[in-house]
């Protein structure tokens, strides 16, 4: 039987799998998936965004692999300046189960305007509490929430966080729980770094 494939637009508030919690919000909330069926990589559950499927063991582990870039989207407190930005790209320090990590060097850049993104489920917060801004940061690596532990380590927390891009493909128009099935990832050399 050949392996079945899946784009979703995982939104807030949902977990990257299948199973466990009973009062958590799966995947499976979405659709009628086939036995077998696993998330590439994770995306907590306060993050949002591209979340690709599979039941292919081997997939999986590609698309997980430093070969392929995956691209966030985070809206941060305050006004990202540009001392952060290339401490971003450079590597930051942060904890990963109490060890000390040194980031890979990664691309970062401000994004203004701010980008069109669907709205959250639960609002993040208003004016009143101060601006806020918006990076796109591209690794290769990931690790346990390391794009709010990178933000936060360059002094601007992350307050809300959408993956944009998994190698090639794009969250582009998908729909916050919108599932759509593929034949392939097409995760080719466009999508290697």
């Amino acid at each position: 039987m050949p392996h079945q494939h899946f784009l979703i637009h995982k939104p807030y508030g949902y977990l990257s799998q299948f199973a466990g919690e009973a009062k958590k919000k799966k995947l499976g909330d979405f659709h009628d998936f086939p036995a077998g069926i696993m998330a590439i990589g994770r995306l907590d559950e306060d993050s949002e965004g591209l979340l690709l499927l599979t039941t292919d063991g081997r997939m999986s582990e590609l698309v997980r692999s430093k070969k392929v870039e995956k691209e966030y989207y985070a809206q941060v407190d305050g006004l990202i300046d540009d001392a952060a930005i290339a401490q971003l790209q450079t590597g930051v320090e942060i904890g990963i189960h109490n060890v000390r990590y040194l980031t890979a060097p990664c691309t970062a850049r401000r994004l203004d305007p701010a980008p069109a993104l669907a709205p959250r489920t639960r609002k993040i917060r208003d004016d009143r509490h101060g601006p806020t801004s918006w990076v796109s940061i591209t690794l290769t690596e990931g690790k346990y929430r390391q794009i709010r532990k990178m933000t936060a380590a360059a002094g601007f927390p992350t307050l809300r966080l959408v993956r944009v891009r998994v190698g090639s493909i794009w969250l582009g128009g998908l729909a916050p729980g919108a599932v759509v099935e593929v034949a392939d990832f097409g995760i080719g050399n466009e999508g290697m770094k």
